[in-house]
């Protein structure tokens, strides 16, 4: 057996297994979210669709009276339980020193009815069920305390109006693969909210459903509960005499069940609990798996036939012997099957070897463990099995169908070199090549898009101090003493910014003092200071910014380009806007200024309406920099803020980062597919290679025949390269559409995206081509300059 052929095949093959371990691995974790809940096929959870005056929210959240209501009223909810999640966390006080917390919510008591969530400490039926009680992971548990046995001990917030919250339970650590992540749940009956509001929606509900239950049907019962229990209440806010005349208006107010394993890849709703996958990505590289596989037993049948012009004389031999077809097939089956196995045992040590590489660009956890699960080896060993039989069965029955007088004789069926199915698997090869070149082109173009668009805000050397209002009266000072830095442009206290993760308020505003269902619209409603705006480098397009010269600016508000589309007016300076309250009344805020358009969330949204007014929150302080040393000026920052308090953690980021984490799913599909692009590739000029091989092995007495009569290198290698440049264009030509297709689809999920140029194609293809001829041109050179005299001194 030719050792080099023998090399190939197997390093081929496993290369193209150690990808395909991987990509499954990858996507088997992202298929199993939230499939550990002993109830995961009855949970759902209820989201919101709200159209009022132009304005469209797709919303993760509903109302806090949504869950009681649907368990008291309708017999197929065994069970509702709802989170109240605050993205800026909570501070947590260990001995002397407080910890910033982020992965904190509040939940009902119901909480261990509906999820399946093992405790290792405490009992489910008195935990959350009163005020001042909570419940932490085990992990939490041992790194405040040194141990789980802390049943009934207290912790203490920042706050000191709030008394410490009892222990009442320790739960294990929450799976990798569950859509939310806390460390610490306290009770819902801490939360400071107006309850029993249909109209306001900040509550996760989820509701566990009879067994049986008819989904489609149940979802109609929410008809009932608008006209039941939100008209009453929207009328009191509006002037509206029906759903139906406020649905004629354009308004819309839906709420549905998603099924609770469908929301890691199937949600794409604000507020998320937590960063979701895309069932898109998971669909593109489980064809990618499948492909490169196909590409690596693609290679092992052009490779075995390019070895048959070396065994055709063996054949004959063997035949003229005595042996049988079916003899002979079972020894070149059991041959690819032998270096099938090789090849499968050789992948899962490449694959644990490049474990962590993966990890690092997929963000995954994956472990080695994970590698060696008896099912998942089983199952892809008798994949590997199945699919190596299949490969190897065509040269088989190739190998053994020659006739012992022609081989014999050197002579071997043409049809056998010009096969049109071989030609096929060499389109396929660079197809798949072309298609995964140039989606990864489009790709990183859209990345590159977001991460370099205006975005209507300057995120560049922003630094953002998290946490400020816990130092209390010592906030202000803080902010005014690092202003005065002399790195420091401008700075602002900044609840609310423009990226992922980031304090929202949706509030229902009205043109008229009076709200009805052609007056009213939602939008965001911000809370700034008078140096907001001027920090984040934002542009008044009409009007001005707020000023301390202006005491009528506290009823003052800002708004930006789609608030101002909305309201329809041609100059909306000076124009009223009112927000509605609970009890009826109104509060009239007066429009002194508008924002030019910023994107404050991703940019698969189209920028929504956002009216901004003076506030005084303090969660986090925001200062714009220009220092070349950012690390000494940081440490200037951390300076001030432990002469104010010692015991309070100094946490920072840059906005930049906060901008490109909420791209970061899109960065890693981009360095996968940038990964199994240069592999495809690869294995696709492994094929090429053998391909090549078999041609000039067959073709080596006319070559040398050619040389005799006066040829030239050049001429040889042009007659050897055309046909594979044939094929190569016909790859183009059909991978073309296909990837044109098929990215458009995937930049449809953008509301802002690049458009797809023709060099992008041009690129791949020129680059498929310049692969093919480098691949060719090693043979058809090496066969070129060989002398004549040693390819014809057989004849």
């Amino acid at each position: 057996m030719n050792k080099t052929f023998s090399v190939i095949n197997i390093v081929g093959l496993a290369i193209s297994l150690a990808s395909f371990i991987l990509i499954a691995l990858y996507v088997t974790d992202e298929l199993r979210y939230d499939q550990h809940h002993k109830y995961a096929d009855r949970i759902y959870r209820i989201n919101s669709d709200l159209v009022i005056g132009g304005t469209d929210l797709h919303l993760a959240t509903s109302s806090d009276p949504m869950g009681p209501t649907l368990k008291a009223e309708y017999p197929e909810v065994e069970e509702f339980v709802r989170f109240y999640n605050s993205s800026g966390g909570r501070l947590i006080k260990k001995k002397e020193q407080f910890i910033h917390e982020s992965k904190i919510a509040y939940a009902d008591s119901t909480l261990f009815r509906v999820f399946t969530i093992p405790l290792v400490a405490g009992e489910t039926s008195n935990a959350l069920n009163k005020p001042n009680t909570v419940v932490i992971s085990e992990s939490v548990a041992k790194r405040y305390f040194g141990t789980v046995d802390v049943v009934g001990k207290s912790i203490e917030t920042n706050n000191a109006k709030e008394s410490p919250y009892k222990i009442t339970a320790v739960f294990e650590d929450m799976p990798r693969t569950s859509h939310f992540q806390f460390d610490f749940i306290f009770s819902m009956h801490n939360v400071n909210y107006p309850w029993n509001s249909f109209l306001s929606h900040n509550f996760h509900t989820y509701v566990l459903l009879a067994d049986g239950t008819n989904v489609a049907s149940f979802d109609r019962n929410f008809a009932q509960v608008i006209q039941k229990h939100i008209l009453p209440q929207a009328r009191q806010l509006m002037d509206i005499n029906s759903m139906e005349d406020f649905e004629r208006s354009g308004n819309r107010i839906h709420y549905s069940l998603m099924p609770l394993q469908d929301i890691h890849l199937h949600s794409d709703r604000y507020p998320e609990l937590g960063v979701n996958g895309d069932v898109q990505y998971v669909r593109i590289f489980s064809f990618i798996a499948i492909f490169v596989l196909l590409l690596a037993y693609v290679n092992f049948m052009n490779l075995s036939t390019a070895r048959s012009a070396t065994r055709a004389k063996e054949v004959g031999v063997r035949k003229v012997l005595g042996s049988k077809k079916k003899w002979l097939v079972t020894q070149f089956l059991t041959e690819s099957m032998l270096m099938v196995c090789l090849a499968f045992f050789l992948a899962i040590a490449l694959a644990a070897l490049f474990l962590n590489y993966f990890n690092s660009i997929a963000g995954k956890e994956l472990a080695f463990t994970d590698l060696f699960s008896p099912s998942f080896l089983s199952l892809l060993l008798l994949f590997t099995l199945l699919v190596g039989g299949l490969a190897g069965i065509y040269p088989a029955l190739v190998l053994s169908r020659f006739k012992p007088v022609s081989v014999l004789k050197g002579k071997i069926d043409g049809g056998f070199r010009r096969s049109k199915f071989r030609s096929s698997l060499v389109v396929f090869q660079f197809l798949t090549s072309v298609v995964l070149v140039a989606g990864t082109m489009v790709v990183y173009q859209q990345i590159n898009f977001i991460q370099n668009k205006k975005v209507g805000f300057d995120k560049e050397h922003v630094l953002v101090v998290k946490g400020t209002q816990a130092l209390g009266a010592n906030a202000e000072s803080f902010r005014h003493s690092v202003s005065q830095l002399q790195d420091v442009q401008s700075s602002s206290f900044a609840r609310f910014l423009p990226v992922a993760n980031s304090d929202r308020n949706d509030n229902a505003f009205s043109k008229d003092p009076v709200m009805n269902e052609s007056n009213s619209f939602n939008a965001q409603r911000w809370d700034i200071d008078y140096d907001y705006i001027p920090t984040l480098a934002m542009e008044i397009l009409q009007g001005r910014n707020f000023s301390r010269a202006y005491g009528s600016d506290s009823t003052g508000i800002l708004i930006n380009e789609s608030a101002a589309k909305v309201l329809g007016y041609a100059n909306p300076i000076g124009q009223k806007v009112y927000m509605p309250y609970d009890d009826g009344q109104s509060i009239a805020y007066t429009v002194v200024g508008v924002v030019k358009n910023f994107h404050f969330e991703s940019l698969r949204q189209q920028v929504g309406p956002l009216l901004m007014r003076l506030g005084n929150n303090r969660s986090a302080a925001a200062f714009r920099v220009s220092s070349n040393n950012l690390q000494q000026f940081i440490g200037q920052v951390e300076e001030e803020w432990k002469a104010r308090s010692p015991a309070l953690p100094f946490s920072y980021h840059f906005l930049d980062e906060s901008f490109d984490a909420m791209y970061r799913v899109e960065q890693q599909v981009g360095k996968l597919a940038i990964s199994f692009s240069f592999l495809a590739v690869f294995i696709a000029c492994l094929g090429l290679f053998g391909l090549t091989t078999f041609i000039v092995e067959q073709r080596i007495k006319e070559i040398g025949i050619r040389k005799v009569l006066g040829a030239s290198i050049s001429g040889i290698l042009v007659m050897i390269s055309k046909d594979f440049v044939r094929l190569v264009l016909i790859a183009i030509v059909i991978g073309t559409p296909l990837t044109w297709w098929a990215m458009n689809k995937w930049l449809e999920d953008f509301a802002y995206r690049i458009d797809i140029e023709w060099w992008m194609f041009a690129v791949a293809g020129l680059l498929a081509v310049i692969i093919a001829l480098t691949t060719v041109s090693y043979q058809a050179i090496r066969a070129a300059t060989a002398n004549p005299v040693n390819s014809l001194r057989d004849e």
